[in-house]
C-alpha cells in the first residue's frame, strides 16, 4: 500500500510507486498528440481503483460502454490511490477512427524486435519505435534540415535542379538518422527489424535522389510514386543495420505524397461516411471520401502554421506562445513550459489574430493599427505576419471548399472533418472559424488527429496488411488540380479576409 505521498499503480502486473495525484500519462509514458488537453482521444487506457473521477472531456470523447468497460484518457487521469492500470494496443498505434470511437487493432508486424516509422514532414521530421507487441516505446522529432535551402517544396526543387539533390538527400538523411539514434538511446533498444517511412512525394523523391525535375513544371507529373521496399544500406542510413528494410508506402501524385495516404489509413477516411480530411503543414493537402470515391488535392499553404516565415514564429516547444485569449481587455498568452516566451507556433498565431480581431487592433482586410502588435514579452507579430496568416489560412479554406463543390457537395453535408499535422491538435477551432481557415460548418464538426501521417506509418509497420490498404488508396484516389481551377482562385481571393465563411 503506498503512504499519503505515494501510490502504488499496477501495470500488467508489474507494480510502480508514484507520487499520488500524477496522471497515467506520465506514469506509462504514451503519446499524446493533443498535448495533454484532452481533446484527440487518443490516450486510451483501462484502469480502476482509486483514480479521479470521469471528466466531461472524457464522456464527449468516449463511449457510454467504453466507459462502463473502465476506459479512460490518460492525460486526464490521476492517481488518488492504489490503482490498476492496461496500456490499449490500439492506443498506442493511434488506430482508424470512423464513429468517434477507436476501433481495434489486430497486430501482425512483419519484424522481431523493433520497428521504427518515420513521417518526413516539409518541417519536421518525427518518428517513433515500437516493439512487435504494439507498445510505443520512443519517440522523438527535429527540424528537417533542408530549412536551409527554402521553407517550401518548390524551394527545394529548384535547390535540387541547381545541382543541390545530393546536399538535400544527405541533410534529411541525417535528420532521420538522428532521430533514429535518438529513438534506441531513449528505449535501450537496438534491435530495428523494419522501418517505414513516410512524407510528401518531394520529400521522398530527395530522400532516395531521384530526380525532382518532372515535379518542377506542368503538367507536374512523376512517373515514380513509390510503393516499395529498399534497404538502409539504399538509403545511405547509417542508423540501422545495412539489411534493414525500409518501406516506402505510396503517393498519390506529385503534391499529394503519401503522407496523407497513411494519414487517410491512421483516421479511416474510407470506411466510413462522407468525411474530409485536412493534413495542414507546408503543403496543405486535402482529402474528401464522399460517394465510395476519394478525392484529393493540394495547395501551397505556406510554412506559417508552422511557425517558418513568420518574425517571432517557432515549432510548439519550451517557450512558444501556443495559446493566446482575451483577459480583462488585455492579450493573454500561454507559454508552453510556463517559461519566458521566445516564439510563438502556428495555434498561437491564429488564436493572436483572432484576439487582435476581437479587441479591435486588427480589422477584416488584415490592417494592423499599429505596425507592431505585442503579444507577451519580446514575442510580437507584425503586418507582414498577419499577411503571411491571410496567405496560408485562404489556401486551406478556398481548397476544403472547391473540394466540396467539385463533388456537389454543400460543407454541412460533410459528417466529420480530420485535422491531421501537429498544428491542427492544438488548433482553436472556434477561432480558427472566425478567421476564416475553415467553414463553419466543417469546424463545428471537426476532430484534431495529431500527425495521423506518422500514425498511418505505424499501422504500416505493425500490420502487414495495411501495405496493401494503403496501395488500394493511393491507386484509387482522384486528383483535383487546384492551379487550373477558376473555382480555387475565386474563393482563394475572397478568403483572404478575416471572417467566417
Amino acid at each position: 500500500m503506498g503512504n499519503n505521498q505515494t501510490v502504488t499503480l499496477t501495470v500488467h502486473g508489474k507494480s510502480i510507486i508514484a507520487e499520488k495525484g500524477a496522471k497515467l500519462s506520465e506514469l506509462l509514458g504514451i503519446e499524446i498528440p493533443c498535448g495533454g488537453h484532452g481533446r484527440c482521444g487518443k490516450c486510451k487506457v483501462i484502469a480502476k481503483g482509486s483514480i479521479s473521477p470521469v471528466t466531461e472531456s472524457e464522456r464527449s470523447l468516449l463511449s457510454e460502454s467504453e466507459l462502463a468497460c473502465g476506459v479512460r484518457l490518460a492525460c486526464l487521469t490521476r492517481v488518488t490511490g492504489d490503482a490498476e492500470a492496461a496500456i490499449l494496443k490500439e492506443s498506442a498505434v493511434a488506430t482508424a477512427i470512423s464513429d468517434g470511437s477507436t476501433e481495434s487493432f489486430q497486430l501482425l508486424p512483419a519484424f522481431d524486435g523493433c520497428g521504427v516509422a518515420v513521417d518526413i514532414g516539409t518541417t519536421t521530421v518525427a518518428a517513433r519505435l515500437y516493439d512487435s507487441s504494439g507498445a510505443l516505446l520512443a519517440d522523438a522529432a527535429c527540424l528537417n534540415p533542408q530549412t536551409k535551402w527554402g521553407a517550401d517544396v518548390i524551394s527545394r526543387i529548384e535547390a535540387a535542379m541547381d545541382g543541390k539533390s545530393e546536399l538535400l538527400a544527405e541533410a534529411v538523411r541525417s535528420a532521420v538518422d538522428g532521430t533514429v539514434r535518438e529513438l534506441t538511446a531513449k528505449a535501450r533498444r537496438t534491435d530495428i527489424g523494419l522501418a517505414v517511412i513516410t512524407g510528401n512525394t518531394v520529400m521522398l523523391s530527395l530522400l532516395t535522389r531521384r530526380s525532382a525535375e518532372p515535379l518542377s513544371h506542368a503538367p507536374f507529373k512523376t512517373e515514380h510514386l513509390f510503393g516499395e521496399s529498399m534497404t538502409a544500406e539504399d538509403l545511405s542510413l547509417s542508423s540501422l543495420p545495412a539489411d534493414t528494410p525500409v518501406y516506402l508506402p505510396p503517393c498519390i501524385s506529385a503534391f499529394v505524397g503519401a503522407d496523407l495516404v497513411c494519414a487517410a489509413l491512421a483516421v479511416g477516411l474510407c470506411d466510413g461516411d462522407t468525411a474530409m480530411l485536412a493534413d495542414i503543414g507546408t503543403n496543405g493537402e486535402l482529402a474528401l471520401w464522399h460517394g465510395g470515391h476519394l478525392t484529393v488535392c493540394s495547395t501551397a499553404a505556406g510554412p506559417a502554421f508552422e511557425g517558418v516565415g513568420i518574425s517571432a514564429g517557432m515549432r510548439g516547444g519550451i517557450g512558444a506562445v501556443d495559446r493566446v485569449s482575451v483577459v480583462n481587455g488585455k492579450l493573454f498568452a500561454h507559454v508552453i513550459g510556463g517559461v519566458k516566451p521566445v516564439g510563438i507556433c502556428g495555434s498561437g498565431l491564429v488564436d493572436a489574430a483572432a484576439c487582435m480581431i476581437a479587441l479591435g487592433e486588427l480589422d477584416e482586410s488584415g490592417y494592423l493599427d499599429d505596425p507592431v502588435c505585442v503579444i507577451a514579452g519580446s514575442v510580437t507579430l507584425t503586418q507582414k505576419d498577419i499577411r503571411m496568416l491571410q496567405l496560408a489560412k485562404s489556401a486551406i479554406c478556398a481548397g476544403s471548399l472547391t473540394l466540396a463543390e467539385h463533388e456537389g457537395l454543400s460543407c454541412d453535408k460533410i459528417s466529420r472533418l480530420y485535422v491531421a499535422g501537429g498544428f491542427g491538435s492544438y488548433l482553436n477551432m472556434k477561432n480558427a472559424a472566425l478567421l476564416g481557415l475553415f467553414p463553419v460548418s466543417l469546424t463545428e464538426r471537426s476532430q484534431a488527429v495529431g500527425n495521423a501521417a506518422l500514425s498511418g506509418a505505424s499501422m504500416i509497420l505493425l500490420n502487414r496488411n495495411m501495405k496493401e490498404k494503403a496501395e488500394r488508396i493511393s491507386k484509387g484516389a482522384r486528383v483535383l488540380e487546384l492551379s487550373t481551377s477558376e473555382t480555387f482562385s475565386e474563393h482563394y481571393m475572397t478568403g483572404m479576409a478575416f471572417k467566417r465563411v
